[in-house]
């Protein structure tokens, strides 16, 4: 069910139980800033989360709480991933859902990395 975004930071919600250890995960990556995880319900044949190590809503919540080397280490955390699950050059989808209108599902700002097959458009016409 999609989120309202602008509710406070509920750390009862998946990713966060992912980043305290208490649900485990199929980690790709992780540093200070980031942690990156393949998807349990995976939509093409590569398809990693990317979640910031925050208590961050979404996108404009991380924008105006993160501090500068959290938001450049989190924007370097997913092109480290695309480069080393070989996404970049055969090319990749980066999409992030905010709040219902975008449907995000999990009040915890993620991105999801989609790669392995050509896509189509990106909304319907």
């Amino acid at each position: 069910m999609p989120i309202d975004a602008t509710l406070p930071y509920d750390d009862t919600n998946i990713f966060a139980r992912i980043l305290r250890g208490e649900i485990p995960a199929n980690t790709v990556y992780e540093d200070d800033h980031a942690l990156a995880f393949h998807d349990i319900n995976p939509q093409a044949p590569i398809h990693i989360l990317v979640i910031p190590k925050g208590s961050y809503v979404s996108w404009d919540d991380f924008s105006a709480k993160a501090d500068d080397a959290t938001i450049a280490g989190f924007v370097r955390a997913v092109g480290h991933v695309a480069r080393e699950n070989g996404l970049v050059a055969p090319g990749y989808r980066l999409l992030a859902n905010i709040g219902g209108h975008g449907h995000q599902e999990v009040p915890h700002l993620h991105v999801h990395l989609f790669g392995g097959r050509q896509f189509g458009a990106m909304l319907p016409r």
